[in-house]
């Protein structure tokens, strides 16, 4: 199989699936190809095929179709199912996001976290040429929706219609005798493209295409010389069209939209000048200067400078993160009020919002159970469609005397009632725009399968470092001895200054919060598992474990009770002794992220079971549990975990599992939905089937309702175009309406099914 290509072409002019299914067919039968891919939402086709593929015939062939082509570049096929690629989430080798964890459960993240790093970084070599096959991904090849619609060629084709039959009008009531060639002609200017692509598609393999519905009635209203309805109904099945491709041009539009946040040039630092270049040229590893204000043009780790950068664009976040030496910064993000000094991690076409817009495009491409399912249903009914019309036609003349011409003009209706335009429309869109809107909010789902799955979930199994959690220990108290609580703390910050323990930077943070200025330590020393000395302003310090202490001083039973009531709340405690006296204690935790407490209650509120599967010891992980009002199980191997999921599974639960992506990868991987919770991009959405970005434990009830409200805007969709068919139908048959109506129902319908889908494209509210 090493001979296997991947090429990916821009398709423009798709409006709705029956064109996605026409090209799929087409190029299907095309020779050396093994499979085809396409999305109407992202205006792409991908295409797998072998040496022997003529890749310039495809073009023809899909052009012959009534669209323009332009191909990509070829790059190896994808892997097997099971090799997973890196999505937009992983982190390619760029270093941790902010959500990096400090210590877990059994105190080897560290290592786990290292090693995906060098599994990402070592990858990225072997994603390269697939990142440059992408177009299109940094702003300027937009693709389909490019410019107004009046200037496309559907706009072009729509408007010269729309003249000619206002002009047949003018002639007809000028000079009555030659009307009816008007119109003949009139309905020739939109009817003659329209039957071309009817003709090149069931010469592809699909026979009965909406085209061939339209050309059929059309040239039958010729027949029964109704030329005025004739041209009329061509045009309105343009406006139709024409319609669909505006809308589905907008939930592309959504996503697109995100490219230009990436500003087009960058200040690059090269040897000790700065000049402009363009963002695009930026190579792994090259320095960025970014001034106050400036939008940030590539991922990348800031080497000088500290800032408050606003998220917004890319995660959601409203609150501007406060960003330092060694922090991970992201292409399209707002630098705030310093100037930074940033190198370079990612190329343009794999940076954060690349990789997102590469992800949701290739998300749409991946089709829901409903969409697939009214697929089938669609291959039936177009067909079943054009034999009720012929039975509708031939069958009341030929037996009940009815009158042809009357009976032809009703079967010509019932032909354009069945064009299965809203029908096969109101899945796709719905998901598109959904889709769409989560991205914008940094909720990312693998394609349309995932997004009905999460509306289903009836129980969540969430990690607690990390994802409960913020992942690193803060303090939480600092309780007074000898000394008062700000000196514990001024002295504890002398001892910990230059460590990168967690505890010690958790001591640092609070002291640098307070405003607290620690002294300067001297003849600092760590002692192997019980904690450091030095001498501070000529006094002997200690900072220890109580269990380290208690071998230095003797601790009271006062002391004593307030560390185990310290420790049952999950709490690590560290003492201060000061010249051989007791001064203080400082205690830490990995608190709950602020808004925890909310998002498990939401869930519950929905009917969701809530349960927490952690490897940290089970006091810790009850004292955490009990503040959440969340179901503990503590102290698990990954496998332990996999097991729970799978336990919850046969109990009948529909199990969704949160964690980090990379510890929690066999019950990610065994839960009905894996969701990856991560700041930023670092999140390893290989394992997962959805990311988090922002890392909000509230986003999770927002992802599920976004799944339920697009399920029920799909059966409304489904309703619609249903039900207005069937109300036509019966009014047609009646004798109660025409051909007019008969159009103008298969449109209305489309208009409406696409607006109801395009109200998913609100933002979301959380």
């Amino acid at each position: 199989m090493s001979d296997v290509k991947e090429t990916r072409f821009r398709v423009e002019g798709m409006d709705c699936a029956s064109c996605a299914s026409k090209i799929d067919t087409a190029v299907r039968r095309m020779p050396g190809v093994s499979d085809v891919s396409v999305s109407v939402t992202a205006g792409t086709m991908r295409v797998q095929h072998d040496t022997t593929s003529d890749l310039e015939a495809i073009r023809r062939k899909v052009s012959g179709l009534g669209y323009s082509v332009t191909p990509g570049a070829a790059v190896a096929a994808p892997k097997p199912a099971g090799e997973h690629e890196h999505g937009p989430g992983c982190n390619h080798g760029h270093g941790h996001g902010p959500d990096h964890r400090h210590g877990d459960d059994h105190g080897h993240d560290h290592d786990d976290h290292d090693h995906a790093g060098h599994a990402h970084a070592a990858h990225e070599h072997a994603d390269k040429p697939q990142a440059a096959a992408v177009e299109g991904l940094h702003g300027h090849d937009h693709g389909p929706s490019e410019g107004p619609w009046w200037k496309g060629r559907k706009g072009r084709l729509t408007i010269l219609a729309g003249a000619a039959l206002v002009l047949a009008y003018g002639i007809g009531h000028l000079f009555p005798a030659v009307e009816t060639y008007a119109f003949v002609i009139a309905m020739f200017v939109g009817l003659v493209p329209i039957a071309r692509r009817a003709i090149m598609a069931a010469l592809a393999g699909t026979p009965f295409s909406i085209e061939m519905l339209m050309t059929i009635a059309a040239v039958g209203a010729l027949v029964i010389n109704a030329t005025e309805e004739a041209a009329a109904v061509v045009f309105l099945f343009l406006v139709g069209e024409l319609l669909e491709g505006v809308a589905a041009g907008k939930a592309r539009d959504s996503i697109r939209s995100l490219s230009t946040l990436v500003p087009k040039t960058a200040l690059l630092e090269e040897d000790g000048r700065t000049k402009e270049v363009p963002a695009e040229q930026l190579a792994v590893g090259a320095v960025i200067l970014v001034r106050p204000g400036d939008r940030i043009s590539a991922d990348g780790t800031i080497i000088e400078g500290e800032s408050a950068i606003d998220e917004a664009p890319v995660t959601g976040e409203s609150t501007p993160v406060r960003k330092d030496v060694g922090d991970t910064v992201f292409a399209g993000t707002v630098n705030g009020d310093a100037a930074l000094r940033i190198r370079v991690t990612a190329a343009a076409a794999d940076n954060t919002i690349a990789r997102v817009i590469k992800l949701v495009e290739e998300a749409q491409e991946s089709k829901a159970p409903t969409e697939r399912f009214i697929d089938r249903f669609s291959k039936y009914y177009t067909p079943g469609v054009v034999v009720v019309a012929a039975l509708v036609t031939i069958i009341p003349p030929l037996f009940f005397g009815g009158v042809w011409s009357e009976w032809v003009y009703k079967g010509l209706a019932v032909l354009l009632i069945g064009c299965p335009c809203a029908l096969v429309i109101s899945t796709p869109a719905a998901i598109a725009a959904a889709l769409s809107a989560g991205a914008r909010c940094g909720l990312l789902m693998k394609g349309g399968a995932v997004l009905e799955g999460l509306g289903k979930l009836t129980a969540i199994a969430f990690d607690k470092t990390g994802t409960l959690t913020e992942g690193k220990p803060k303090v939480t108290d600092i309780v007074a001895f000898a000394e008062p609580a700000d000196e514990v703390l001024r002295l504890a910050a002398a001892l910990e200054a230059g460590s990168s323990h967690p505890l010690a930077l958790a001591i640092l943070g609070k002291a640098a919060e307070d405003g607290v200025v620690p002294p300067v330590a001297s003849g600092a020393r760590a002692l192997g598992g019980k904690g450091v000395t030095a001498t501070v302003e000529g006094k002997d310090i200690f900072l220890g474990s109580p269990k380290a202490a208690a071998e230095r001083v003797t601790l009271s039973e006062d002391v004593r009770a307030a560390t185990t009531a310290l420790n049952d709340d999950g709490k690590t405690v560290s003492m201060l002794i000061v010249d051989g006296v007791l001064a203080g204690a400082i205690a830490m935790r990995d608190e709950p992220r602020p808004d925890a407490a909310a998002g498990l209650k939401t869930l519950r509120d929905a009917g969701i079971k809530t349960i927490m599967l952690t490897g940290d010891n089970a006091r810790t992980a009850k004292a955490v549990g009990a503040e959440l009002g969340i179901e503990v199980r503590a102290e698990l191997m990954p496998e332990d975990k996999q097991r729970i999921v799978g336990e919850l599974q046969r109990e009948g639960f529909v199990v969704g599992k949160i964690g980090d992506g990379i510890n929690d990868a066999p019950a990610l991987a065994a839960a009905n939905i894996g969701i990856a919770m991560g700041g930023g991009t670092d999140v390893a959405l290989e394992t997962a089937d959805a990311a988090i970005l922002h890392g909000r434990v509230g986003d999770v009830a927002l992802m599920t309702d976004l799944s339920r409200r697009t399920m029920r805007n799909i059966v409304e969709n489904i309703v619609i175009s249903l039900g207005l068919k069937g109300v036509f139908l019966v009014t047609t048959i009646a004798g109660i309406t025409g051909l007019w109506p008969a159009i103008l129902a298969d449109t209305g319908a489309t208009v409406l099914v696409t607006m109801n889908a395009l109200r998913l494209l609100r933002p979301i509210k959380g």
